[in-house]
Parts: structure tokens; C-alpha cells; sequence
């Protein structure tokens, strides 16, 4: 028992001296290796990496500026004295065409009428430029920003769904006639779907009836998109409603003032009183 306790304890000692002599020797060996060779040592695994992240660095500075110039030459800005075409076609404040002339004899030019040159067609040969004072610039753009407000925005268009039933009450039709008002005015399509009721008494047009009701507690805001008509065997009918558009809005405001001028005029003549005859 003693001797396999002291053989144990030998083999500690020696691993325990080999593990000082491995700190040791890696210890001299960094002490006396040059830096430079552990720098080229270390470096040269990772410099793949950086050559490829510079490349895409310099690939996405690249595309940075050209959308930047992109969106410089798309809006209306004086380009100063730094006219990158040596012979351009140019026209003055007035809208006079000058002709194709020389960079240089326009930068006299500008400087002699104390003008700006703006940018007007880049691809023409020779390009356009227009010769303005800084007040034509602003009211220029100005213009520019009220034609981008009034174009209309495209986007995609969303539609809600509603199913109920010809045997509706009178309350939850009102209720759900409120929703679909809701959703037409946030620019919603509503798809409604009116399954037949169980009474088989129901006249044929009910359903059509219905969708009618509906659309006359919104009068001005909505209208068809797509008429009723019948689905699944006759058994459901289904229309669609969308807001109306600008025009459509103006029209019926436009009709709605020629009626009330009709009504007016009538009671006015109603109220006239009778022409007496004098001898």
C-alpha cells in the first residue's frame, strides 16, 4: 500500500516538473522571437478578410455616390461655376434659347447678368441648362413640390370582408353599416357577402335592398366598386364598396348644390304672390 502511494506520488512530481518546463521554454522562445515574425505570423491568416471587406467598403461607397448623384441631378440646384460639359446648350431667364456655347463664355455670362445655371436635361447632346435668377430657383421649386404633393400616391389596395345574413336585424345592420363606413373612409375596399335567410318568404330583391340601405347612410363617401350580383347558386349575394374619387366627390357636391338651387327657386316661386290686375 505504501510503495503504490509513493509510485503515485512520483508520477505527479514528474508532470508537474514537465508542465514548468513547457512554461519555461514557451516563455524563451516568445522573449527571443522577433516581432515582426509574429505580426506576418498572426496577420497573414486575416488578410483575406480585409481584402474582401475593403473591396465591399469601396463597391458600397461607390453605389453611395452614385445614388447621391442621382438624386442631386434630379433636383433643381445651381451647379455654380463647375460645369462638367465643355460645350453645353443653354438658355437665358426668359426662356430665350442662346444656342450651344462653351463652358467658359457661359461663366462670363453668368457673371455679367449676375445669373445662375441650373441643370435642365442631362440627356441631351450637348445637355440643357437654363441661365435663372434665384428667385425663378425658388419659385421653380416650389412649383416642383406642389406637383409632387398633388400626384397620387399608388398603393396597394386592402379590402375587408363582411358575411351576414338577409334576416339581419334593423340594429345590427346599423351597427355594421357604421363599421363599413369606418373602413371606407381609412380607404378600405369592403367586400359584402348577404347569405339568404332561412325564411323562404323573402322577396327576391331583399338582399339587393339591403346593400341599397347601406349605401344610403353613406352618401358621398362611398360607391359600387362592383354591383351585387348573385353567388354560389343564387343562395348569397355579393358587391363591393370603395370610397369615392376626387372627382366623383367634386360631382357629387356639385349635384348636391344644383338640387338645393332647384328647391330653392321653387319655394321662392311658390311664395310669390299672385299678380293683381288693375283697371
Amino acid at each position: 500500500m505504501a510503495a503504490l502511494f509513493l509510485r503515485r506520488l512520483t508520477l505527479q512530481a514528474i508532470k508537474t516538473e514537465n508542465n514548468c518546463i513547457a512554461r519555461c521554454l514557451e516563455k524563451h522562445f516568445l522573449q527571443n522571437t522577433a516581432p515582426a515574425q509574429l505580426y506576418v505570423t498572426v496577420s497573414v491568416p486575416r488578410l483575406p478578410s480585409l481584402i474582401h471587406a475593403k473591396a465591399f467598403s469601396v463597391a458600397e461607397d461607390a453605389q453611395n455616390k452614385k445614388n447621391k448623384k442621382k438624386k442631386t441631378e434630379t433636383a433643381l440646384t445651381s451647379t455654380g461655376r463647375k460645369i462638367s460639359e465643355r460645350i453645353i446648350q443653354v438658355f437665358d431667364e426668359k426662356g430665350n434659347d442662346l444656342g450651344s456655347m462653351h463652358r467658359a463664355d457661359v461663366i462670363k455670362l453668368m457673371d455679367k447678368r449676375d445669373l445662375k445655371l441650373v441643370k435642365r436635361n442631362a440627356c441631351t447632346e450637348p445637355p440643357v441648362y437654363q441661365l435663372m435668377t434665384g428667385l425663378q430657383i425658388h419659385e421653380e421649386r416650389m412649383r416642383l413640390r406642389e406637383q409632387d404633393k398633388a400626384r397620387p400616391k399608388t398603393r396597394p389596395t386592402l379590402t375587408k370582408e363582411l358575411t351576414f345574413s338577409s334576416n339581419i336585424g334593423q340594429h345590427d345592420l346599423d351597427t355594421k353599416s357604421k363599421q363599413i363606413q369606418q373602413w371606407i373612409e381609412k380607404n378600405y375596399q369592403v367586400q359584402i357577402t348577404i347569405k339568404k335567410g332561412k325564411n323562404v318568404e323573402d322577396p327576391e330583391n331583399k338582399m339587393e335592398a339591403i346593400f341599397n340601405q347601406i349605401l344610403q347612410t353613406m352618401p358621398g363617401i362611398a360607391t359600387f366598386s362592383s354591383k351585387p350580383q348573385a353567388i354560389k347558386g343564387g343562395r348569397a349575394v355579393m358587391c363591393v364598396l370603395r370610397h369615392l374619387s376626387t372627382k366623383e366627390e367634386n360631382m357629387y357636391r356639385e349635384a348636391q348644390k344644383t338640387q338645393k338651387g332647384d328647391i330653392l327657386n321653387k319655394e321662392n316661386r311658390n311664395e310669390r304672390p299672385p299678380d293683381v290686375l288693375h283697371q
